[in-house]
């Protein structure tokens, strides 16, 4: 297998912002140790390549269906199943062990997101547009791993991290879904908050969660853990944001949805990151 076909079994990309989002909780809770660090960012970049890995081969059938996937190694016919798994094996297993060498917290958390993402999210996504909530969960682990790799404990900082990334989490992903709808239906997807897909429902929901991310982004500001420049950050950003997702309910285009999208990616590092250079 080329190291093309590696980076996108293992969607290398989304590895590394999810990363980033687990760095950004080690850093805010007071980490500082290097090895620490090291052994985060490999940990959990092998944990979630294994997560993509293992979704790709449950998905295997379907993503040949969609344009987006139809050229995965796996439906393209440049990986074979039996390797495959052999390859996600191998990352968990590793992945888990360097997360393990930090506390057995993180370890157990970087189980817990696989095991949730891979046997439950995957399964579910083809049966219920409930399977963005379940997938939320864990999509939100990775700051709270990185706050609890720093902390050895479960707490209220780590919980706040969990909760801001889990509240934004929906109107990234109905954004995806949006943009990728017909793709999505192809292989029987139904990832829209409402059943009527591309609707003045749908848009609202997105609206509203893009909404009540502003005061949630604000909680570490309200708590004291951070300045002033936080405040203004997460209330210029949360605005821009709503101002999409208000756009996209308005107007209901592909074109809002995508600008939604790609606003979303920049939004979340960017406020964890505040955090961080702005904690008190």
């Amino acid at each position: 297998m080329t190291l093309k076909n590696f980076l996108l079994f293992t969607k290398f990309r989304l590895s590394f912002l999810v990363v980033l989002s687990a760095l950004s909780g080690y850093l805010f809770a007071g980490g500082n140790n290097l090895e620490v660090i090291l052994l985060l960012m490999a940990g959990g970049s092998l944990v979630t390549a294994a997560s993509n890995g293992a979704n790709q081969i449950w998905e295997r059938d379907l993503d040949k269906l969609m344009n987006r996937t139809s050229n995965r190694p796996i439906p393209s016919g440049h990986l074979s199943v039996q390797t495959a798994v052999v390859i996600v094996v191998l990352l968990f297993i590793s992945g888990t062990t360097l997360l393990w060498m930090i506390n057995l917290k993180s370890a157990l958390l970087g189980v817990s997101a696989f095991l949730s993402y891979v046997f439950l999210y995957t399964p579910l996504k083809t049966r219920t547009p409930w399977a963005v909530f379940v997938g939320a969960f864990p999509g939100a682990i990775p700051p709270m791993l990185g706050a609890i790799a720093a902390t050895d404990a479960f707490g209220f900082l780590p919980g706040i991290l969990f909760f801001v990334q889990f509240t934004w989490q929906f109107p990234h992903f109905w954004a995806i879904a949006w943009v990728t709808h017909d793709d999505y239906h192809k292989a029987g997807f139904q990832l829209l908050p409402s059943s009527q897909g591309k609707s003045k429902q749908s848009a609202f929901q997105i609206m509203l969660y893009s909404l009540a991310l502003i005061p949630f982004s604000l909680t570490p500001w309200l708590f004291d853990w951070t300045g002033d420049t936080t405040f203004v950050v997460a209330s210029i950003l949360g605005i821009l944001f709503f101002f999409y997702a208000y756009k996209l309910f308005l107007n209901l285009q592909d074109s809002d949805a995508r600008k939604l999208m790609f606003a979303s990616f920049v939004y979340l590092p960017i406020i964890q990151f505040t955090y961080v250079f702005d904690k008190i």
